[in-house]
């Protein structure tokens, strides 16, 4: 029963990093029998697997297939609003509880993220790290979990925002307004620095959308 319980928590892991790192994107169909044979792992989880990401709404019914769900404009909007007001809160606690330690994390992250700068697919991981690390730093188990529903849903869009020209640099400017507030305590900057990150990137994202349906007209 231990084994069953670890391959499905596998498959389920490795279906999620696969549609996260844009392997499945959405619209993409997903096979039982493919996955068993890509990932090496038996249908049986493969299949439990499935439907836990069908429950989370990461996957969609297309007749009897599954595939990997997609947002239309409404629910990109929700779903931009929840996670500027939960990461703005994140970053409020942050700003109360983080450890020096903790700190000198984020710091050494954005020193790092200056190389990676013309590289947006490695960018935009390092941005998900950043991030994840001011969830940590909250020290609330509780914002932790829903921020990481939120991201899970971040994973449907087909592209990364940081793509957009220019928005590589503003990102790290953002960072450094956010690390800062932390740094020196200020819950109510660090919560207007963080929702200012993530209005950023919803305006880069919407004008990249409108860019990508002018094209295909």
């Amino acid at each position: 029963m231990q084994d069953a319980r670890a391959n499905q928590k596998d498959a389920y892991q490795l279906i999620l990093e696969a549609i996260d790192s844009h392997i499945y994107k959405p619209g993409d169909r997903l096979v039982e029998s493919e996955l068993a044979e890509r990932f090496g792992v038996s249908r049986t989880p493969i299949r439990e697997a499935l439907q836990r990401l069908e429950t989370q709404s990461l996957l969609t019914r297309d007749g009897r297939s599954l595939i990997v769900a997609s947002l239309d404009h409404s629910q990109l909007s929700e779903l931009y609003v929840v996670r500027g007001e939960l990461e703005g809160l994140a970053a409020r606690l942050a700003a109360r509880h983080a450890t020096p330690e903790e700190i000198k994390v984020l710091r050494d992250m954005m020193e790092a993220d200056k190389a990676l700068i013309d590289d947006p697919v490695a960018l935009s991981r390092a941005n998900k790290r950043f991030h994840k690390q001011i969830h940590l730093a909250s020290h609330n188990r509780f914002l932790v979990q829903q921020l990481d529903l939120v991201h899970r849903s971040m994973a449907l869009l087909a592209t990364t925002s940081i793509a957009a020209e220019g928005r590589g640099d503003q990102t790290l400017e953002e960072h450094e307004a956010i690390v800062a507030a932390i740094e020196v305590g200020d819950g109510e900057a660090a919560y207007n620095a963080l929702r200012d990150h993530i209005s950023q990137a919803y305006v880069t994202r919407l004008k990249l959308d409108a860019q990508a349906v002018e094209a295909a007209e």
